[in-house]
């Protein structure tokens, strides 16, 4: 097991890591790769048309990469010798996919442009595509990203969690430049894809020594859950947000209705800033877009790393 001082090493390299994006660029590739976009948007509407899981992939892996280390692109990178790659981590592992768009999308970059586009930047550009195939907003992508040299299982555990209540999402959040707006804002990123049932389990059964089922969950909501999730049945995924692959404002309806999976969606209704902003964006479809774009923007531009790789699974 590690010891604490290591632990807090290791997440100070990780914070150290992030930086305001002011090396980005909206033209970065105008001169040195001018389809690069065009190319990436072509395989990702390929992709997103053979496989509507896509966006939900995509986003989760994004979010997932610039939590860690910044928007690096480490989380592409496979496990190598002894070392577990971020995508080993017990959060990736058996919940990230749609990494073979990224490689697609990089391969025919290459094509055009060897060696100037990086990975980071192309799984930004790709994720905005695939949010607005699936029916959110578009927003412009600032450019200019590198790819970092390291990606470690253990690095994972500093993502924030399903349980996690609003003082530790907050914290979470600021630790990466990022306000209490953005938390709520891209928590809306649950409005698509699915969930395991060992992430809010706990919430449906043996909650505590009073309650059985957790009494900020809708008791009807949590019945139907447990017919989702029967005790040692393998853990099932189920939708997020009905429809599974619409992206809209409907995960905060549900959020204030006691529908939301997670500790963390209910926890968004434990303070009056962050209620306040859940209602806004439950009433106000065009607000939560705006912020959504907004808050991605600000996320994505978390810089790290120092290269371009030829291939996103390997170090150069």
């Amino acid at each position: 097991m590690e010891s604490i001082v290591a632990i807090l090493s290791s997440l100070i390299l990780i914070f150290s890591a992030f930086s305001p994006g002011s090396s980005l660029n909206f033209t970065y590739y105008d001169k040195t790769c001018p389809r690069a976009e065009s190319i990436i948007s072509n395989i990702v509407k390929s992709a997103v048309s053979a496989n509507r899981t896509v966006p939900a992939g995509l986003l989760r892996m994004h979010f997932h990469d610039c939590f860690i280390r910044g928007c690096d692109a480490s989380v592409l990178l496979d496990s190598k010798g002894n070392n577990k790659a971020e995508k080993a981590g017990i959060a990736n592992v058996n919940s990230l996919h749609a990494f073979f768009v990224i490689d697609s999308a990089k391969k025919a970059v290459e094509a055009s442009c060897p060696g100037v586009v990086s990975c980071a930047d192309i799984l930004a550009l790709a994720t905005r595509d695939a949010v607005v195939l699936s029916g959110g907003p578009t927003w412009d992508v600032p450019k200019g990203r590198k790819d970092g040299r390291a990606s470690k299982a253990s690095d994972t555990n500093t993502l924030p969690a399903p349980f996690f209540n609003i003082s530790q999402l907050q914290q979470s959040f600021a630790q990466r430049g990022l306000s209490i707006e953005d938390v709520v804002a891209l928590s809306g990123s649950h409005t698509i894809g699915v969930s395991h049932c060992s992430s809010f389990e706990n919430r449906i059964r043996k909650f505590n020594a009073t309650h059985d089922i957790d009494p900020s969950m809708q008791p009807s909501f949590a019945q139907s859950l447990r017919g989702i999730c029967p005790i040692n049945s393998g853990n099932p995924v189920t939708q997020m947000v009905p429809p599974a692959n619409t992206f809209n404002n409907t995960y905060y309806k549900l959020v204030l209705q006691g529908k939301g999976l997670f500790s963390s969606d209910h926890a968004l209704l434990s303070t009056p800033k962050t209620k306040e902003l859940v209602s806004k964006f439950a009433s106000s479809p065009e607000a939560f877009r705006k912020a959504f774009a907004a808050s991605m923007i600000k996320m994505s531009s978390i810089v790290g790393g120092e290269e371009i790789r030829r291939n996103c699974r390997v170090i150069n």
